[in-house]
Parts: structure tokens; sequence; C-alpha cells
């Protein structure tokens, strides 16, 4: 039997780049084919061509051996294509069983029919969700599950997954690949982008790898090991056990002291804060996102203002400070949202690596200007066509580099890092964990809040666990804590 799905010689413009160049990938009934790759490889750009969210500039789609055209995502759903992405397309104030229905794109006469057949989905996928939930009261692995519901309900029949377990527990990574299982039982073919290759070698029955907008290669479940993939993607070794030297934790940064704080919507996101993090120290802060980890970040860097409690830094109370102030003080901020916090997207690259460095004083000069974005691009490998273009014509992984490689440039005292690795390739992964430990090893305290708990063993020196708000203990860095973080991680703190 021929594939499911067949794209041959795709091309890809964008202004100044080749994005793609003759790419050919295909897909089965039945399998989990990985595309891997560095960012900006054009793996992201393949799968908007085929949800119809790009045009491309040359190739062709043949779908169940047809040659079809996409045009916008509601043709790819009515084909059974359908897409969940890194940023999340649901409808906060909506229920469920009204997300489904709008995916439909189609008037449905009567709600209950929708959701016993959610239900049904749901207890069939092992899904766990509440048809009548209010979105907003989900959380991020909640909300996910929704997306997956609304292809499901669909009946797609090619799933396109985007780093589906970057915001994932290890228990709900667990229940989604036993989702993914049944998918491809029930004759589905999956697409599965991540750049956590144990989690690809775990899931795939093939991998594509692409690198510069053309295919490396592709290999077969036992043809491949994790050097050899990340080989593919950055051609060199990489190395995946990073070395680090014995913490030599010194005077004390911050101090968090009771600190409460309300979310976005007026409702208790921080429920009494206490943690220190101490010069030459990494302090792992790991949780599922949505528990309050944003919002500790932001009370601290001074965007969100503080209900009740204390924020000491070098034991100056900084509670009532500007950003500005802590900026200069030697705060340093690599949020999650790379494009609408960290980023102002219609600035340059170059404006975006400079915005929070007030001792530059050759702003005028264009040529030192250009001299000096030249050596950070290299520094940290951030792929650009042009750096006086707008920023967010980066791919996402590269933006973050932009974020990343302008927070360390300001030489900080202390470093809040938001998920700093989310979206990077192994190579990138690998520089900005040198980066983070060599700035521990100088003296400087970290701040380290990620839902990855390999992230978390590989650079913390102590961890603490936060949910809804509160931080429910501390662990030993220790891999064989795995399962005990991720409980407390959900919220079973007597482990």
């Amino acid at each position: 039997m021929g594939p499911l799905l067949v794209m041959k010689n795709i091309v890809k413009r964008f202004p100044g780049i080749l994005a793609l160049n003759k790419v050919n990938f295909d897909l089965f009934e039945g399998e989990v084919h990985a595309l891997l790759g560095e960012n900006g490889a054009g793996k992201t750009t393949l799968m908007n061509i085929l949800y119809g969210l790009y045009r491309m500039d040359e190739g062709e789609i043949f779908y169940r051996g047809e040659k079809v055209k996409i045009h916008s995502p509601s043709q790819a759903l009515a084909l059974g294509i359908g897409m969940v992405q890194q940023h999340f397309t649901l409808i906060p104030s909506f229920t469920v069983a009204e997300n489904v229905m709008l995916s439909t794109r189609r008037f449905e006469r009567n709600i209950n029919d929708v959701i016993d057949r959610i239900r049904k989905i749901s207890e069939e996928y092992e899904l766990r969700i509440d048809p009548n939930a209010r979105i907003w009261q989900m959380s991020v692995g909640e909300r996910q599950r929704v997306e997956i519901l609304k292809l499901l309900y669909t009946n797609a029949k090619v799933v396109i997954l985007d780093e589906p377990t970057a915001v994932l527990t290890p228990q709900e990574t667990k229940a989604l690949f036993r989702a993914i299982r049944l998918m491809i039982k029930n004759g589905a073919g999956v697409v599965f982008i991540s750049h956590k290759l144990k989690e690809v070698m775990e899931i795939s029955d093939r991998v594509t790898v692409l690198k510069n907008g053309e295919i490396v290669g592709t290999l077969k479940k036992g043809e491949y090991s994790e050097k050899k993939l990340a080989r593919m993607m950055v051609g060199r070794n990489v190395v995946f056990q990073i070395e680090r030297k014995p913490a030599n934790p010194r005077r004390e940064v911050l101090r968090v002291e009771n600190v409460r704080a309300l979310n976005d919507k007026g409702f208790t996101a921080l429920n009494g804060i206490n943690l220190k993090v101490r010069e030459g120290e990494i302090l792992g802060v790991a949780g599922v996102a949505g528990n309050g980890q944003r919002e500790l970040a932001e009370v601290i860097t001074g965007l969100r203002e503080v209900s009740s409690g204390r924020i000491i830094f070098y034991d100056e109370d900084i509670t009532r400070e500007s950003v500005s102030k802590r900026i200069s003080l030697g705060i340093s901020y690599i949020p999650q949202d790379r494009k609408e916090i960290a980023t102002c997207p219609n600035l340059s690259v170059a404006e975006n690596l400079f915005l929070k460095d007030k001792k530059r004083v050759f702003w005028f000069d264009r040529r030192k200007i250009l001299d000096t974005v030249k050596t950070l691009i290299e520094k940290y490998s951030i792929i650009t066509p042009d750096p006086l273009k707008p920023v967010k014509l980066l791919s996402g992984g590269n933006i973050q580099k932009v974020v990343v490689a302008r927070e360390f440039e300001l030489h900080p005292k202390l470093i809040i890092a938001e998920h700093p690795t989310r979206g990077l390739d192994v190579a990138s992964m690998e520089f900005v964990y040198r980066s983070l430990l060599e700035a521990r090893d100088r003296g400087v305290a970290i701040l380290l809040l990620a839902g990855d708990l390999d992230e978390i063993f590989t650079l913390s020196d102590r961890v603490v666990v936060i949910y809804e708000g509160r931080i429910v203990g501390e662990v030993e860095p220790d891999p064989s804590n795995l399962e005990k973080i991720g409980l407390m991680m959900a919220g079973v703190v007597n482990v």
C-alpha cells in the first residue's frame, strides 16, 4: 500500500532566505514519522505548508494518491489533515465543547451530542477531559489534550504535533504517547516535531532530518541513535552530558519572602512564595507551566505588582522598585514568551540585541553597530538573513537566541531564566547550558524556571517544586527522583 501523504520537491522562499529547497517527505498510515533539525532548518515551515498556513512556491502534495492544493487550515481539516501548533489556538472563555464545535467548521444543532461524543473520544484515548470545562480554568497539559481532541473529533488521519511535550510533566508525556500509539493503531499517521531526542527514539518509526532547508536523510527505527541524529542535525558530535563543577555558593543575592501576587485575571497566582538564591548556584524551580512560574519571574523583575511580601536583592528591598532600576542593579530576565514579552517584533535583530543596554554610546555609528551585531550573531549562532530586518522574521528558536545573547551580554548578577532552551535545537541547548554554568562559576546567581526535568537535572544545584503558586518541597537534582518530582509537579505532595 502506498503512502498516505507525499510532499514532493517543496520549495519555500522568504525575503532573503531559501527556507525549503526541493524537500521530499512522506507519511504512511499507522506510523509516527519524526521531523528533526536545527532552529531555522525548515521543519515547522514544511508542516505549515501542509496545514495551509503557508503557500509553497514550488512542489506538489499528494493525499491518498491524489494531488491536492491546500490554501487554508479549513481545507486541510476537510481533507483530514490537522495540526497542534506550539502556541495553542483555543478561546479561553469558551468551554471544551464550544472550542471543538468551532474546529469542525460546521453548525451542530445539539450541543449534548457534541458533549457525548467528546466524552467517548476522551475515554477511548484516555484524555480525561471535561467537555463543560472552560479553557481558562485548565492547565497547559489539559489544553494540549483539548487540541488533540479537536483533531480526533474531526477524524483527522494526518496528525501534526509540533513540540508537543514542551509543557508536559513526565506523566503527561507518557499519557500523550499512549494516545499517539492508539491513533496510529486506528490508522492515522503522526508527524512528530521535537528537539527531545530521547522522545523521538521512543515514539518514532522513522526520522527525517532537515538542515538549512534540505533533507539530510531519512532513517528507520533501529538505524539511528541519539548521537547519530544529533550529528546529522548539527554536522558534528554533540555532548549530551555537560560536565558540571561542584557549586561554590557564596553570598545571598535574592530572597523572596512570603510573596503573594495575582495573575492577569485577578486570581491568586503566588500564594506565599519563599526562596533564596546565592552567588555561584543555580536554583531550579520545577513545575508544569501555569503554576505561578511566570508570575514569580515577573514580580522579581518588576513586571508584576506584589500583593504582599518582600523581594530582597543583596540586602536591599526592591519590592517597589522600577524595572529599569532592577536592570541597572544587575537583574536579567529570559522570559518564556519570546515573541511578545522578550522582544519588540517589529524592531530589527540589531535593535533587539541592544534594547536594554544603556551603556552603548554608538547608536549613531552604523558600522560599530553592525560589527558588534555580527560578533554576537556568530558567538550565539543566530541564523538571520539580515540583522537589520525585523526580529519577527526569525524562527522561534533564533528569536530565543537573540534574547539569550542580549541578557547574557549585560553581565548580570542574577539571571531569571524561564524555559531558556524551549524550542532550541541540541547544539543551541548545549551552548545555553554551558553559558549558564560558566555564569554560575563566575559567581552569578541563577533562578531556573523549567518544566523539562532533564534540563533541571543537568543544570541545578538545588531543586524546588512549585504547584498552584506554592513551593511544595525541595528535592535533590538526581534522576532517581524523576518520578517523585513528576508527582509533586502534578500536585501529589506527600511522596
